[in-house]
This record gives C-alpha cells, sequence and structure tokens, in this order.
C-alpha cells in the first residue's frame, strides 16, 4: 500500500512557489497582480489567492487538540451542546417549553428571567421535571439579581440529590454587557463578581461571568474588533477577580465567552481558533497551576445583524453557514437565531427549523465527530495567524489606554463598533456587501405583511430604546427595509419600465441590473424584450402608465437613443439612463439628471428618486 502512495505521488513531481507564480505573471498578462488576485479584508490584513506549507508558521504545524494554547480546541471531540433561547412568561410556561425542547433534541437551554420573579418557588418550578445532570441549564438574569438567584439555585440542587460535579451551565453575569448595551452601571459590581465566583466555586462545571462579545458582532463589528475587544474584556474581569482575591485557576475557569458568527464563512473559524489561542496565552500570565485552567469555553450565537425582514427564509441559509462555521471551529455549544427573531417572537416553527439546522449539521454531517477539520488548509491556518495579529493589536492597544472598562466608559470602544457598523451599511448601500433578498436580486412581488422590527429585551421585557453612548442595535438590512416600507405604505406603488433598444446583450443585462436595481425599493418592475424605435418604447411606457422609465441600451448608443427618448417622454414620467456612457455630459446638458451604474450608492440614489416620485 505503501508502495502504491508512493507511486501516486511520483506522478506528481513538487512544484516550487516561483514556479506557480511565473506560470499566474504569464497568464495575467501584463495586469496587476495585487489589483487582479489579492483581496484586502476589512480585518486589517491581505489574503494571497494561494497558500503553500512555507506559509504556516513552524509552531503551529504540529499542535493537537485538547493541547495547548488549545487553537485546534479544548477537547479531544467536537462534539457541542445544541441550545435554544427562552424568553416566555413565567415558570411554568419556560419549564413547559424548557421540556418540550429537550424532547426535540436540544442539549442546551438559556433562560431569561425576570429581575422579578426571582425567588425559590420561581426556581423549583422552572426546573420541575428538568434532569439538570442530562442538559446544560444557562441563566440570563437581571444582573442585580445574579447572586441570589445563584445561591437558589444551589439550594435546589442540594436538595434533589445532584451530583454537583455532573451539572453543566452558567449564570451569565456581565455588568460590562450592561454598560456597553443599555448605558446602566451595575453598583458594586467587583464585589458581586468574586462573591460570586466564590459561590458558584461548589459547582465546578458552571460558569458564572460573561464576555457577550456577541453584542459587538450585532451592532456590525468587524471580526478583528470583536476578537481584540473581547479579549481585552476577558482580561478586565480577570484582572478584577483577580485584584479581589479570586486565585487565576479559579477565575479563568468562571469566565464564559459569547461569540457572535456573522456570515464570513472561512473567517469565522479562523476567529474562534485565534480567541482560544490567544486566550490561553492571556491566562498563562496569570500563573494557573496549570495548561487546563487556560481553556476557553466558548458558546457561539448567529448573528442578527445581517437577518432581514423581507425574503426571510434567506436567514435560514446564513444561519445554517454561520453555525458550520462555528462547529467546525469547534464551539462548545450553538445557538442558531429564529429566521424571523428580528421582526417578532420566534413562532415554534421557526424555532423547530433552527434546532434541526444543528442536528442535520451533527446526524448528517456528522461534524460532531471529527475535531478541527479545518487544521492543515493552508488557507485557514494563515487566516487564523492574521486574524490573532490583528487582533493582538487591538488587545495592547486597549490595555495601554488604561483597559477595557477604561474604553468603555471613555465610550471608545462604543465608536469604534459603531463606526465598524456604519460602514458596514455604507458597504451595503452601494452593494458592497451583498444581502441577497434585499440589496441584491429582490422578491419583487414580496411585501412585508406588517412585519416591523422589534428590539425587546427578553430579561426586563420593555422596548430597547438607543441611548447615548451604547452600542448601535442598527441591523445591515435596516435602512433598506424602511425605504420598502414607506413604498408600501404610499398611496401609490411606483412602476419602473424598462425601455430597453438596440445591442441585445446590452441592453438585456442592463435590463436585468435596473429590474434588480428598483426591486430593491418594492417598485412594480416591467421588463421587456426589446423595442424597435424610440417612440415605441415610449408609446408603452406611457400605455403602461409608468412613473419611472428606464433606458437600457450600450453606451455607444445612449448617444443616438437617449435625448430623443428623454424629449419624446416630457417628464410624464422620470427618465434614468441605465449605465454612465462617455456621453453623459452631453446627455446631463440636454437635461437628464439620473443615472444607475455599478458606482453609485444605491441606497441613497433610490431615496432620490423616491422624493422626485
Amino acid at each position: 500500500m505503501a508502495e502504491d502512495k508512493q507511486k501516486l505521488f511520483a506522478e506528481f513531481p513538487p512544484i516550487a512557489t516561483e514556479e506557480w507564480m511565473n506560470k499566474i505573471t504569464e497568464d495575467l498578462k501584463g495586469a496587476d497582480f495585487q489589483k487582479r488576485l489579492v483581496w484586502r479584508t476589512t480585518e486589517g490584513f491581505d489574503v494571497q489567492p494561494f497558500y503553500r506549507k512555507e506559509d504556516i508558521d513552524e509552531n503551529t504545524k504540529h499542535l493537537h487538540p485538547g493541547v495547548f494554547p488549545f487553537t485546534r480546541g479544548c477537547k479531544q471531540d467536537n462534539n457541542w451542546f445544541i441550545r435554544q433561547e427562552i424568553a416566555e412568561d413565567g415558570a411554568r410556561a419556560a419549564n413547559e417549553k424548557a421540556k418540550n425542547l429537550i424532547e426535540k433534541g436540544c442539549t442546551s437551554l438559556g433562560f431569561s428571567i425576570k429581575g422579578k420573579e426571582v425567588s425559590a418557588a420561581f426556581v423549583a418550578t422552572l426546573l420541575d421535571g428538568i434532569d439538570a445532570e442530562g442538559v446544560e441549564l444557562n441563566f440570563k438574569v437581571c444582573p442585580k439579581k445574579s447572586y441570589e438567584f445563584a445561591a437558589l439555585l444551589i439550594e435546589y440542587y442540594k436538595e434533589k440529590g445532584y451530583k454537583f460535579d455532573n451539572l453543566r451551565g452558567c449564570i451569565e453575569f456581565d455588568p460590562i454587557g450592561a454598560l456597553l448595551t443599555k448605558g446602566k452601571r451595575i453598583d458594586n459590581y467587583a464585589e458581586t463578581m468574586a462573591k460570586l465566583v466564590d459561590l458558584m466555586s461548589a459547582l465546578p462545571g458552571y460558569r458564572c461571568i460573561t464576555v457577550d462579545a456577541a453584542a459587538l458582532c450585532n451592532s456590525g463589528a468587524y471580526i478583528a474588533c470583536e476578537l481584540g475587544y473581547a479579549l481585552a474584556w476577558g482580561n478586565e474581569y480577570m484582572n478584577i477577580l483577580t485584584g479581589n482575591g479570586i486565585p487565576a485557576s479559579v477565575a479563568a475557569k468562571k469566565i464564559k465567552f459569547n461569540f457572535g458568527v456573522s456570515s464570513n464563512f472561512f473567517m469565522e473559524i479562523a476567529k474562534i481558533r485565534a480567541a482560544r489561542m490567544l486566550w490561553a496565552n492571556i491566562v498563562k500570565e496569570y500563573e494557573p497551576n496549570s495548561d487546563d485552567d487556560c481553556k476557553m469555553a466558548i458558546h457561539a450565537v448567529t448573528s442578527t445583524f445581517n437577518q432581514t425582514i423581507y425574503d426571510a427564509y434567506v436567514n435560514i441559509l446564513r444561519g445554517e453557514t454561520e453555525a458550520m462555521s462555528a462547529a467546525i471551529a469547534g464551539a462548545d455549544s450553538i445557538t442558531v437565531t429564529p429566521f424571523d427573531a428580528v421582526y417578532e417572537k420566534p413562532t415554534h416553527f421557526a424555532e423547530r427549523i433552527a434546532r434541526n439546522q444543528q442536528l442535520i449539521l451533527k446526524n448528517e454531517s456528522r461534524l460532531d465527530r471529527v475535531t478541527d477539520p479545518a487544521a492543515g488548509s493552508y488557507f485557514i491556518e494563515k487566516l487564523t495567524s492574521s486574524l490573532a495579529t490583528e487582533a493582538w493589536k487591538l488587545f495592547l492597544d486597549t490595555e495601554e489606554s488604561g483597559g477595557f472598562l477604561n474604553a468603555v466608559e471613555n465610550n471608545s470602544v462604543q465608536q469604534k463598533v459603531n463606526a465598524d457598523g456604519e460602514s458596514r451599511r455604507t458597504a451595503a448601500a452601494r452593494r458592497k456587501e451583498i444581502l441577497l433578498g434585499t440589496n441584491q436580486y429582490p422578491n419583487f412581488s414580496e411585501t412585508s405583511g406588517g412585519a416591523r422590527a422589534t428590539n425587546t429585551c427578553p430579561i426586563c421585557g420593555e422596548t430597547n430604546t438607543p441611548k447615548e453612548n451604547t452600542l448601535s442595535q442598527h441591523r445591515l438590512a435596516e435602512d433598506f427595509e424602511q425605504l420598502r416600507i414607506s413604498v408600501e405604505e404610499g398611496a401609490k406603488r411606483p412602476k419602473a419600465f424598462m425601455l430597453t433598444i438596440g445591442n441585445l446583450a446590452m441592453r438585456q443585462a442592463r435590463a436585468q441590473f435596473s429590474c434588480n436595481f428598483f426591486g430593491v425599493a418594492g417598485y412594480e418592475i416591467i421588463d421587456n424584450l426589446g423595442f424597435a424605435t424610440v417612440d415605441e418604447g415610449i408609446e408603452a411606457a406611457l400605455k403602461a402608465e409608468a412613473d419611472i422609465v428606464v433606458i437600457c441600451s450600450s453606451d455607444e448608443e445612449y448617444a443616438d437613443y437617449a435625448i430623443p427618448a428623454y424629449e419624446k417622454l416630457a417628464g410624464r414620467a422620470l427618465f434614468v439612463v441605465a449605465g454612465a456612457p462617455a456621453c453623459s455630459e452631453e446627455l446631463k446638458a440636454a437635461g437628464i439628471e439620473n443615472f444607475i451604474h455599478v458606482r453609485v450608492n444605491v441606497l441613497e440614489t433610490l431615496k432620490d428618486i423616491n422624493n422626485k416620485l
């Protein structure tokens, strides 16, 4: 067998990188390699068109799963907890839902609990009939009630006779997160954290301090930004705990990280791998008792930042690729956000789909059977090290500026993350970042059906209103959705008529572009196969009672067709040229004002046209 392999590989002699580059240069025929083939990421580094063994850091080549610094995972297998969130009114309703979810395949539950509900009776009702040793239980409690709830939970476990070593879960106490997202300051948070960690030491499998970096992801932070700030956030908690007398080994084992996962498939795999490596090195500096104390506990949550109201079933596809990233990267638990979460309380159907997506990844794709399947991929290994480098720069800058809490208090974290979000919304407005069904390839006939964005806190039940110096909750699709909803609610749905004429290939290509362009706003689209003359096209447009007439032809033919069509229309509809022809100045001089092409800001152009209509 070994001989056969040697014979097989003998047919493929090694080729030097220089030979590959020479061949690429030849095929480019003088085009710039950097401009044509190198991808400049938004994370601050370049991605090459190919990687080879020589590009990989020597220190990462011989790492194994479960071995410091845990780049390849903290355990020898890749099993993860399938988690679903529960935000019901009352303990009994939450309990019934929890038991149903367990029957349906969930192995982890996330309860949201209002502060006023915290009592021994509430805990008993909430967990009645649930085997706490057979499922991971996580609790988001009003921060002021976290310690009280933790004490009641431990007492409940004692009464039930559970073996504490078999219990897994988390009390998600995150005072900095409350300041970031809601602008709420938690009194005596450092003392509460230390007391909580000391109390929860009775449950070795429980974490009780959370770094909710998913909030950064859901506000639009770029991946390196989310990772860098998450590390600084966790380090802030390590400083607080060790400064209050908690041993480093104990403190590190009580911190859990929630990461958001966006649609950047390979980059998200690299993020989680880099996160474990960097966190292990940070904790190592606190001189814990063993390397095992340096393991990072990661819960991954699929993003809401890129979820949409229109064409909402595409959210299912986004959630699936995001969950795949988290699973391949070795997250300890995963929540797939239901596809309708941004505009309503998730329905049973949406929750079922979200749950089944993970069951498919396990039971059909078998992603739980292979530990760190991405290892050895030169591309992903290089992404991991490149992301780690960029995130580490931000971590060091944050520490040198006084630490993460100081950065939050002086608003620098919020400003950077919100600037990232605004940059991404601008990219979406220019279609540099694509949201299928929203800013590209919309369903022309779809309506919102009355769906509107919701943002209700599952803990207090109040609508989250933006506050000064907090993270933005502005989703990527929101501006496009508001535009389309305003069209829906208008007295009339505008009609965009494609006046296709001239060169067959160009008129079809530009008509398709224009249909997508105006379909984004929810206009009625009237496409056409082509007209023999300008007069014929204008006559058809007027007969169709078009509000917008878009002339679609080749750049060369616009000089002949555009001005006659504009004059023939005589202001009876808005006239638009699809493209940016060389004769644009001549057309503008004739009074034509509206041009659409790949370089325009789609959102702002549509808003302007809406106003003109």
